[in-house]
């Protein structure tokens, strides 16, 4: 039975949709959106040039994510490290270009039933960014559909150093370090995605292979897809062939598939039954 075809999608993006499994969608997907200054080397531009045509791609792959109904997707839009590692005036531009993004879009968002969510260390981004975050935000909080998370200022690392104050924290306010009762339960319900299901899916841009310290405890058992397009030119078609190719995988979570289990049960039981046999034979 052919999959029904999401109201939005271009021609290209419903012929790779009719491929997929509806049912076998990633619940959480998570993008590394890298590539930006090499588009615009490329093309003999600055830097904020791939950063300014970063932002249609952002809005492609969002509103074809909200489309076709994945519950939630976060992007790593600012790491922590970009304050030590550009220089200011281009930290500076990415501040105002994501005060601009937020007012342009929420239209969009609210178009498309999308909730905006942010994790990392909001504070410490300057005042009048916190202000239009806190105001999308509120713009899109009746929204019922998918959940997109922007990663701001964040670090897994922080995130793990964060989650882990709280935990004691907690166990002061319960009467002291004695009732500090750390298990993995325990740090999940104290990091920034306690409110989302860890990604099934993680995807790279850029052909880069590394996590760049993003969401290190929540994509223990993700899937990961390396596509070579450079950000600027991701579009919701390099979306969903990043999900055709998640499906094409078995996710053992560390175990074993349905076929190589029965194999080896049933060697087992083959084992024990020729034990058996020679066993009778010597009575």
């Amino acid at each position: 039975m052919q999959a029904t075809i999401p109201a939005g999608l271009d021609r290209k993006e419903a012929d790779l949709y009719r491929h997929l499994d509806p049912g076998r969608l990633p619940k959480h997907i998570a993008i590394i959106m890298d590539g930006n200054g090499r588009w615009a080397r490329r093309r003999h531009m600055p830097r904020i040039a791939g950063h300014r045509a970063g932002v249609t791609a952002v809005r492609s792959t969002v509103e074809t994510a909200a489309r076709i109904h994945i519950p939630a997707l976060t992007l790593y839009a600012f790491s922590e490290e970009n304050w030590k590692k550009r220089p200011k005036s281009e930290v500076d531009f990415l501040m105002r270009l994501l005060g601009r993004y937020l007012k342009l879009e929420v239209p969009t968002l609210n178009k498309n039933n999308i909730r905006l969510e942010y994790i990392g260390r909001q504070q410490e981004l300057p005042e009048a960014v916190q202000e239009r975050m806190q105001w999308a935000r509120a713009a899109t909080a009746k929204n019922t559909g998918m959940v997109l998370t922007l990663a701001l200022n964040y670090s897994a690392r922080t995130e793990l150093v964060d989650a882990f104050r709280s935990l004691v924290q907690a166990a002061a306010r319960n009467g002291g370090i004695d009732h500090l009762q750390v298990d993995e339960e325990a740090v999940c319900r104290h990091l920034y995605t306690k409110n989302l299901p860890d990604p099934d899916l993680v995807v790279r841009t850029s052909g880069e292979m590394r996590l760049s310290n993003f969401l290190l405890w929540q994509l223990a058992y993700a899937e990961i897809y390396v596509t070579p397009t450079l950000w600027p030119d991701f579009r919701g078609q390099h979306l969903l062939e990043g999900i055709a190719e998640y499906q094409k995988r078995e996710r053992r979570y560390g175990g074993l598939n349905d076929d190589h289990a029965h194999h080896h049960a049933s060697s087992a039981a083959q084992r024990v039954e020729r034990t058996a046999s020679r066993v009778a034979a010597q009575e």
